[in-house]
């Protein structure tokens, strides 16, 4: 899950969005469990990427050419996990703050031999600013980020248009923004903000199918069952 925090500014005279404008997150660090201490220890220094003021080439990091997707706050990463494994040709980065779910997430790459997942423990606009070429990336997933739903917090919300435009600026043309939310005043937002990035197109009239490589969490299925709705959508970089 992911979270904003502060007013959003004017971009600075380089193009670049100050990172005291807006974060990906507000740090709710939550208790870790041994077991997720252990894995963060022992696996990060091998499938973590450490954040660098500098460009990163991801296929000299995954030792391959393949299509590359960053994943905005991944929460537990279960899900992660998921889409990487029903996906092995794709090669997917996970970027989140929170120690327990990057400790859930190291341990399930181990235990499920997950090769091509890595992760980024950092603030995500920082990360995108900083590490990730423009013109370079086939996709960005945002699934359920904070939807902040108090209207004096909205200024919270991650997706915010400076946001979606540095999110658009490192997709390939082509390449793809998938959100999924279950919070319906978040969804026409986002529909609202995406639609008015001048590089994007909507895949759909207005809210996509999920596509198959999203999985149903526990949380949505549980949801879903007392008619609550989710939204998804794709947008396309032109």
């Amino acid at each position: 899950m992911t979270d904003t925090h502060d007013t959003p500014d004017a971009p600075e005279a380089d193009g670049r969005m100050s990172h005291r404008a807006i974060r990906s997150f507000v740090l709710r660090q939550g208790r870790m469990s041994d077991a997720q201490t252990r894995f963060l220890e022992a696996k990060m220094p091998v499938v973590g990427i450490a954040y660098r003021n500098a460009r990163i080439e991801l296929a000299e990091v995954f030792g391959r050419q393949a299509a590359q997707v960053v994943e905005i706050g991944f929460g537990m990463g279960d899900a992660t996990a998921k889409i990487a494994q029903a996906l092995p040709d794709t090669d997917f980065v996970g970027i989140e703050v929170h120690g327990p779910g990057v400790g859930n997430l190291c341990k399930l790459i181990d235990t499920d031999n997950i090769p091509n997942l890595r992760i980024i423990q950092h603030d995500a606009v920082e990360v995108l600013q900083a590490m990730i070429a423009p013109d370079s990336l086939d996709g960005v997933h945002v699934f359920f980020p904070d939807p902040w739903p108090k209207k004096r917090h909205h200024k919270r919300r991650l997706i915010q248009p400076e946001f979606v435009a540095l999110l658009a600026s490192r997709l390939k043309p082509g390449g793809y923004i998938h959100c999924a939310t279950d919070w319906e005043e978040y969804a026409v937002q986002m529909l609202e903000v995406l639609s008015a990035e001048p590089s994007l197109v909507n895949t759909a009239n207005d809210y996509a199918p999920r596509p198959d490589y999203r999985p149903l969490t526990k949380f949505e299925q549980r949801g879903l069952r007392l008619g609550h709705g989710v939204w998804d959508l794709v947008f396309r970089r032109r």
